[in-house]
């Protein structure tokens, strides 16, 4: 079996040092392609391999057609539609993620963006602390409890809506739980946002469920950026001057919405939810293990085709 890393942004060497002790240890061959600086590398190297380890890297119909070996692939991270899932299928390729691995760090900038937007972006004028606020968790996942998680510590109320998840779930974690989105927005002071980009959702958040906010609303998405409707959003800031968004996700209006909410909006210059060491360790070991698990014992558990 011949398992590759295709990574263009490239697993820090730890964890690509761990990827290799897992897969070897199955008696399997590792093969890299990182930094790559074109689709026709990838497909290249794709041509013999039985699996396949990625990040934001896209595997489309082009790349599932010039892997004729290939059995699996996984996404190191929560999200996978950088993955063309009805391609992978029709292809009789597993698609996996890697769900969890990448939880607590993204929780973790959620709140830093959250302190950050509160105190006006650190721009030496007075702010507002996240003590007392109500924190609505849009999306009740692995991310979702790590957001609760941490922000009992800064003594917010928390609530959430989850649609797919059971009320006690919340209850057992201390969050009170709310039955639509339109109730979470109306409620909370913060919005953290952690749902995934579906045919339901994209776009989903806008000018209509915005306004629904209280003064002072603040909306942190470190989920995607086609949740948002960005047009709407934009339409709401300039109406409601007392509401903000920080994101790590670069919105495709990012220099109007810089130019127009200077102190009320902030975007990362790339996607650092799950940029720390521990998250690239942890995503990129348990992918290969995910691997071995399946050749070894057929385990399809996190299979999201």
């Amino acid at each position: 079996m011949k398992v590759l890393v295709a990574t263009e942004k490239p697993f820090a060497r730890v964890a690509v040092d761990g990827i290799r002790e897992v897969v070897e240890q199955a008696g399997y061959e590792l093969a890299l392609l990182e930094k790559y600086s074109s689709k026709g590398h990838l497909l290249e190297a794709v041509a013999d391999v039985d699996a396949l380890i990625i990040r934001s890297d896209n595997v489309d119909a082009e790349v599932l057609a010039a892997a004729k070996n290939l059995k699996i692939v996984v996404r190191a991270g929560a999200g996978y539609d950088n993955i063309d899932l009805a391609s992978a299928t029709a292809h009789n390729v597993v698609a996996m993620n890697t769900p969890g691995q990448n939880s607590n760090a993204v929780a973790e900038l959620a709140l830093g963006l959250m302190v950050m937007a509160v105190r006006n972006m650190y721009n030496g004028t007075s702010g507002t602390e996240l003590k007392g606020k109500k924190l609505g968790i849009h999306a009740y996942g692995n991310v979702g409890r790590n957001v609760a998680r941490i922000a009992k510590g800064f003594g917010m109320e928390i609530y959430a809506y989850d649609a797919y998840c059971p009320d006690e779930a919340m209850l057992n974690d201390g969050v009170t739980p709310l039955h639509s989105a339109e109730d979470l927005y109306a409620t909370c002071d913060v919005i953290s946002l952690h749902i995934p980009a579906t045919a339901e959702t994209k776009g989903s958040i806008n000018y209509a469920l915005l306004s629904k906010m209280p003064k002072g609303g603040l909306l942190v998405n470190t989920a995607r950026k086609e949740v948002i409707n960005e047009a709407e959003l934009i339409q709401f800031m300039q109406e409601r001057h007392d509401f903000r968004y920080v994101t790590d996700i670069m919105p495709a209006a990012d220099q109007k919405m810089t130019e127009l909410f200077e102190s009320r909006y902030f975007a990362t210059p790339k996607k650092m939810g799950a940029q720390t060491a521990e998250a690239n360790i942890n995503a990129g070991i348990a992918a290969a293990k995910q691997i071995v698990d399946f050749f070894q014992n057929g385990n399809t558990r996190f299979q999201v085709n």
